[in-house]
């Protein structure tokens, strides 16, 4: 059992992997998420384009950035 709330089912769209990290692109009902993890991982789990995953999100920190105003 995993504590992460956030779990998105989805589908693997790509794998892009170099000797150390690959991008994975998942095709999510709420859009397309991309995660970057080891290609270690992308190994250990044969991950590949069709495969049916789950995002989990947790995020330990959040920005907000309110663009500045213009003067006309």
């Amino acid at each position: 059992m995993i504590s992460t709330r956030n779990s998105i089912p989805g589908k693997v769209k790509s794998v892009t992997s170099d000797s150390v990290v690959s991008e994975v692109l998942v095709e999510t009902a709420v859009g397309q998420l991309t995660s970057i993890i080891t290609t270690g991982s992308v190994r250990r789990m044969d991950l590949k384009e069709g495969d049916d995953v789950f995002v989990m999100i947790k995020a330990t920190d959040a920005m907000i950035e309110k663009p500045a105003r213009r003067k006309v």
